[in-house]
């Protein structure tokens, strides 16, 4: 296929390597010979029977000294020899999956279904059992997913009795000392084999990372997992019982903002007809992983989202790791690393750099509309961060939103059609369901990037202050005294405001010759100007260290500035009822007025704030540009401009009420301001280009 068709199915603005003509899929396996051979062979090399007697009792204890004693360390360090530990865990691991192979699912429940409410989610066991009776490779692998998931969660809860900060990752949850005085060392040691370690069989992370294909992880080992799990629930009520604590799960984690992200139309049975076609003949799939793919379809069409979420993004991360190696021409980067390296996961293969330096061609490929989607999802910090959330277990699974499974489900039909023959492609674009999630990729800008909440914080703030004009007012009788007092104050520094925004006006990008200092005297004209900016596509992947900083400083001035509109807005209403009502004693009166003086100075300084925000987030990738010690004046700036929002907030509150000194914090912000401006300090007056107005 042509690079001029490929990047009109995708929106990618990226060159097309031409390795991505075609890719091969001779591909048998995405994990390296060590890892292979630890996951597939080692833990089938001893052929001895092992009772299941000595493993678990009648009443469906478990014996761990049988388990623990085929842990073993090596020589002379004590360090864990973990492909001997699978060889002799290997018949375990046999035994235990005969046996619950053998047992109705009414059996399972009575001898273990005790056991597994010490994880948050045990209804999540009678379906492993399910999976595993099934005998399809898909969904015993799916089952391995959610439980070490759930395993990661429920053991951080048990962590929590004792330890004050869980760790975010599973090893070093492992091995704390918090489980092992919990459970033993002997235990975690066995665990750690299990999922722990990159030099055990690690099912965790090939898995959630998308490197094991159905066929190579052996059942057995989902079915060792179920019994160490409930294992552990006996040793946790031993241990609750001896010390009286009581376990207490940390609530689920939302999806945040999800609102944010829906840009696709409701997935419709048209869509997933086409994408059931599309995966069996997109070579972004490995064949080897499709099983994965028609598994996510069904679970989805079954409503099981979190599962077809899961799958999904599992394999988005294999298909686009491949993509990866092939442009960045490290082929040896598709496999698993081995133990002394890490794995090539989704925060390199998204990153700006590979780890040697060079330039990362994958988003190049790509194009920065998929790449702020992806971003969007997985990675910036208030975004759902949808893989993070699923994989350490703190999302309900139960309750996981349809709209985000759709929505992954939509952007890697997109995805997918990059990967399909010229005739296929052609074919499909035909279709006015499929043209229309193209369309909506190609028009995707970033939500959750700093930037973009800033925008959106602009955006809100300059909405309050639109309240403000609306209010009602003090009968004008009443206002002389106010006026007198701070009239004039008001007066010059209303002066001052119009020779700034004058000056601002020789930077908008729609202006390039400032109108004069009248034409732009109106407070509906700078709302506007605001909007306007805010329209302006800013390009936001990965951005550098100094523009998020300034990007920070800018969003806790805007936070500042939105509290400040809605906390005098309640309080005007508030004390306007009180005056209707003859509530107000006679200073509480002439407090009163000054406030309604210090609002007029008060909202035009708000407006000139948030369009010099604007301004500046227009203008934010010269901020690498400036000299490091007019990059730090640059941040004085900011900073001093931050703690007078800062105290603007504080005087003007209910509790203080002290509006003189709020008028004089609102004049000097205003001179700041000014200062810099004359100084020719901030980033409009180094940016050599604005960028043009949105069309």
């Amino acid at each position: 296929m042509g690079a001029e068709s490929r990047k009109s199915s995708s929106g990618a603005d990226g060159a097309e390597p031409e390795d991505m003509e075609m890719l091969e899929d001779d591909i048998t396996t995405c994990l390296s010979p060590s890892v292979y051979d630890m996951i597939c062979k080692a833990g089938l090399e001893v052929r001895e029977q092992c009772a299941i007697s000595s493993i678990i009792t009648e009443g469906g204890s478990v014996c761990w000294d049988t388990i623990t004693d085929c842990v073993v360390s090596t020589e002379p360090d004590q360090s864990l020899d973990y492909r001997a530990s699978v060889r002799l865990l290997g018949p375990v691991c046999e035994a235990v999956h005969s046996h619950l192979s053998s047992l109705t699912k009414a059996q399972f429940e009575v001898q273990f279904a005790p056991w597994f409410q010490w994880t948050r989610l045990p209804e999540l066991f009678g379906e492993v059992f399910d999976a595993l009776g099934s005998l399809d490779p898909a969904t015993v692998c799916l089952s391995l997913l959610k439980l070490t998931s759930l395993l990661e969660r429920a053991l951080g809860d048990v962590y929590l009795l004792t330890g004050k900060e869980c760790p975010f990752l599973l090893r070093d949850l492992l091995a704390s000392q918090e489980l092992a005085q919990v459970f033993g060392h002997s235990v975690m040691d066995t665990l750690r084999v299990f999922v722990g370690s990159p030099r055990g069989l690690n099912l965790r992370n090939v898995l959630w990372h998308g490197f094991a294909a159905p066929q190579e992880i052996p059942p057995k080992y989902c079915s060792m997992l179920v019994v160490l799990t409930a294992g552990l629930g006996q040793l946790l009520q031993r241990y609750l019982e001896q010390t009286g604590l009581s376990l207490v799960h940390r609530p689920s984690v939302a999806l945040t903002n999800l609102e944010d992200l829906f840009v696709f139309p409701d997935v419709t049975s048209e869509e997933l007809l086409v994408l059931e076609e599309v995966m069996k003949k997109s070579t972004f799939i490995l064949r080897i992983m499709l099983p994965y793919w028609e598994t996510a379809l069904l679970s989805f069409q079954a409503h099981r989202f979190a599962d077809s979420a899961i799958l999904v993004l599992t394999q988005l991360e294999a298909g686009l790791r491949r993509v990866f190696a092939v442009v960045n021409r490290c082929p040896q980067r598709l496999l698993t690393a081995e133990s002394t390296a890490l794995y090539t996961t989704l925060d390199e293969i998204l990153a700006k750099h590979l780890t040697d330096g060079r330039i990362n061609q994958l988003p190049l490929f790509l194009g920065e509309r998929a790449m702020e989607f992806l971003w969007d999802l997985l990675n910036h910090q208030e975004g759902p961060r949808v893989r993070d959330r699923l994989s350490h277990g703190e999302v309900d699974l139960q309750d996981f939103p349809e709209a985000a499974a759709e929505h992954l489900l939509a952007f890697s039909l997109v995805l997918l059609l990059r990967f399909v023959g010229e005739d296929l492609l052609s074919a499909m674009k035909e279709k006015a369901a499929v043209s229309s999630l193209i369309r909506c990729v190609e028009g995707y800008y970033a939500r959750f990037h700093p930037l973009s909440r800033l925008k959106a914080q602009v955006l809100s703030c300059e909405e309050s202050l639109r309240v403000w004009p609306l209010l009602p007012w003090p009968l004008d009788t009443e206002q002389e005294a106010a006026r007198s007092e701070l009239g004039s104050e008001v007066q010059a520094c209303h002066s001052l405001i119009l020779s700034v925004v004058g000056e601002f006006c020789r930077h908008l990008p729609w202006a390039p010759t400032a109108p004069g200092v009248l034409d732009a005297a109106s407070s509906e004209t700078w709302a506007a100007w605001i909007r306007e900016l805010c329209d302006i596509p800013v390009p936001t992947l990965f951005c550098a260290r100094v523009e998020l900083e300034v990007l920070g400083l800018l969003r806790s001035i805007v936070t500042c500035c939105a509290r400040l509109s809605a906390q005098v807005a309640a309080s005007a209403q508030l004390r306007q009822h009180m005056w209707a009502q003859r509530q107000l004693r006679s200073r509480q009166r002439q407090n009163y007025l000054r406030m309604w003086w210090s609002m007029r100075l008060l909202a035009p300084v708000l407006q000139l704030i948030l369009l010099l925000v604007a301004l500046e987030v227009v203008s934010i990738h010269a901020a690498p540009g400036k000299a490091p010690g007019d990059y730090q004046q640059y941040l004085k700036f900011l900073r001093a401009l931050l703690q007078l929002t800062e105290n603007l907030v504080s005087y003007t509150s209910p509790e203080k009420n002290r509006w003189d000194e709020a008028t004089g914090l609102a004049s000097r912000a205003v001179c700041r301001v000014w200062t810099v401006t004359e100084r020719r300090q901030l980033l409009i007056h180094s940016a050599q280009e604005p960028p043009s107005p949105a069309v």
